[in-house]
């Protein structure tokens, strides 16, 4: 035996000694899927989860983005005590019972929604968030209910309402039921309307279906997320349909801004400030004496 062979073989015959492996707390990245980029979910919170490469909106639950947009310690919710039932017995694969008691557990929601009153920038305000993590963010008979009560409370107060859109239509599972809430919401936005209050929509990724054919478009104004997907049916089901192929970008906020269908696209780093400064614009055509007027302050870091 060589010497050369002598060293291979003690070098095969050495056991191999693995470093323990390293302990990485659970989300402490998080991977854009639009680019790919890892980045700490620290800095992506602080930048209100927009990618620090390529500035894609990622998904956010509702109560971050209440946190991002209403004063600290402002928050009161409304109407928490409102749960879904099952009217239809719906069954598919799973039970609509079933759904709802994992929709529930993922979430710590009852429901697809969350309303309440708060201040934005000292400004009060009657705020609506959709949470897309609740079965798409489908619109049953809860988050109709709980929509026209906050509309019928800001009403009642003189309240600039807002409402962040994020779902992907009528909940199936609960039929006509899902179906009327969009008459429901909308007659309530018509009272709304016509006490001269400000009702500002907010489209984020994605706003589809019953949502968008309803309340989702009857602000005064309307104003979205970069790139999010916006429209009533789904592009596939639209080219099928028409038998053509549709325009680059369609469904998406650039191309409904283009169209006068929005009225801007606004970061969702910039949106607390902007609504912040729409409502305070609005705020002389309120009922005297129901606000403080004054100019909003900076806005606060997300």
């Amino acid at each position: 035996m060589s010497l050369l062979d002598w060293f291979d073989n003690l070098r095969r015959s050495k056991p191999r000694i693995n470093p323990p492996p390293r302990e990485i707390a659970d989300g402490l990245w998080t991977k854009c899927p639009e680019c790919g980029a890892l980045s700490y979910t620290k800095d992506l919170k602080a930048n209100c989860m927009v990618c620090l490469e390529c500035g894609h909106h990622l998904l956010v639950p509702s109560e971050e983005r209440i946190a991002q947009l209403i004063d600290a310690k402002t928050w009161k919710p409304l109407n928490e005590h409102i749960l879904p039932t099952d009217p239809l017995k719906f069954y598919d694969r799973k039970s609509y019972a079933e759904r709802l008691k994992e929709s529930q557990a993922k979430t710590s929601l009852t429901d697809a929604v969350q309303t309440g009153v708060g201040l934005i920038d000292g400004l009060p305000v009657a705020l609506g968030v959709m949470d897309f993590r609740f079965m798409g963010g489908s619109m049953g008979s809860v988050v109709g209910e709980k929509l026209t009560r906050l509309i019928e409370y800001a009403t009642a107060n003189s309240l600039p309402l807002v409402i962040v859109c994020a779902s992907g239509g009528a909940r199936m599972q609960e039929g006509m039921l899902s179906l009327m809430q969009m008459a429901k919401i909308s007659g309530a936005l018509q009272r709304h309307h016509e006490n001269n209050l400000l009702y500002i929509s907010v489209l984020t990724h994605p706003t589809t279906g019953g949502v968008t054919a309803s309340f989702a478009m009857l602000g005064d104004l309307i104003l979205a997320e970069p790139r999010a997907t916006i429209g009533f049916a789904g592009r596939r089901v639209i080219e099928q349909t028409l038998r053509e192929k549709l325009p680059e970008g369609f469904q998406t906020s650039e191309y409904l801004l283009k169209h006068g269908f929005i009225d801007a696209i606004v970061p969702r780093p910039q949106l607390k400030k902007t609504l912040a400064q729409l409502i305070s614009l609005h705020q002389p055509f309120y009922p005297i004496g129901n606000h403080n007027h004054h100019r909003p302050s900076q806005p606060q870091p997300c």
